[in-house]
């Protein structure tokens, strides 16, 4: 009888640990599943954006034929968001395509007959929205990183999660703070 407590003890040591592994597992594949699910979002804007772009170029492009290194870059720059592979690589193009937008607006502003089209209202309105889209992805995919990270590399986790498969992610985050200082200037 007397080796029953020690016994006892044991097994419920062991059944406390089964479970917090248990939970801990499933929560942190409930957060990786998360953070898929918000590139994913990222992703589908990015891709919706770079839909617009070509338009873009062509309704400025009736009007400012000249200015071909600015259509150049934008292109260039639409092309570098849809080969960019996780969110360093987006983060680069993200500043590149900032700075092209910018450009492409500055030469629309010079056109007022453009920017009484109501094609490129329409671009630019649209263009508007997925900024915006853009922008609340990237809050939602931020925010799941920072919860699985910090679930990562709480104690007693950061012991065992790594051995498992589960690993810090990048955040999506604009390396040029300047790039995204001040939004494309929208006028309508």
């Amino acid at each position: 009888m007397e080796w029953l407590i020690p016994l006892i003890i044991v097994v419920v040591l062991v059944l406390v640990i089964g479970i917090y592994l248990w939970a801990t597992y499933n929560s942190l594949v409930t957060l990786n599943v998360r953070v898929d699910e918000a590139w994913s979002d990222i992703t589908v804007q990015l891709k919706r954006r770079a839909d617009l772009i070509p338009n873009l170029i062509e309704a400025v492009k009736g009007y400012a034929a000249h200015e071909k290194a600015v259509f150049e870059n934008v292109t260039k720059a639409r092309a570098e968001t849809l080969s960019a592979g996780g969110p360093a690589e987006a983060s680069a193009a993200e500043n590149h395509m900032q700075q092209a937008l910018k450009s492409i607006f500055a030469v629309a502003e010079a056109y007022p007959q453009l920017q009484a089209s109501q094609n490129f209202l329409q671009l630019q309105s649209e263009l508007v929205d997925t900024e915006d889209k853009i922008q609340a992805s990237r809050r939602f995919y931020n925010g799941g990183v920072r919860e699985l990270n910090t679930k990562i590399k709480v104690f007693p986790n950061t012991l065992f999660v790594r051995s498992l498969g589960f690993h810090e992610r990048e955040f999506f985050e604009v390396t040029e703070a300047a790039a995204i200082a001040e939004p494309p200037r929208v006028q309508f």
